[in-house]
């Protein structure tokens, strides 16, 4: 897949652009270690929408789910946890 790159630019202070530089490295250009970093914190940022949705769909229905484990409960043989069979 071929990504279109814009060229753009940015103010940051010189402190932090010295730690970018330090910690891309000398391989690796800093706007290539920008755009790693930002791609990475929008997916954790995706992924913790996806989790709060889950969050949202299992709270909406925990109350049937919890019923729905309870009656499933109900059908197990007890089992004896001092046997060692």
């Amino acid at each position: 897949m071929i990504r279109m790159k814009t060229k753009t630019s940015i103010t940051l202070p010189s402190e932090l652009l010295k730690r970018i530089d330090r910690l891309a490295g000398a391989r690796r250009s800093r706007s290539a270690y920008i755009e790693r970093v930002l791609r990475g914190h929008l997916a954790q940022r995706a992924q913790a929408a996806r989790g709060a949705r889950d969050v949202e769909l299992i709270n909406k229905f925990a109350d049937e789910l919890n019923a729905e484990a309870e009656d499933v409960l109900r059908y197990q043989a007890p089992v004896d946890i001092n046997d060692p069979e």
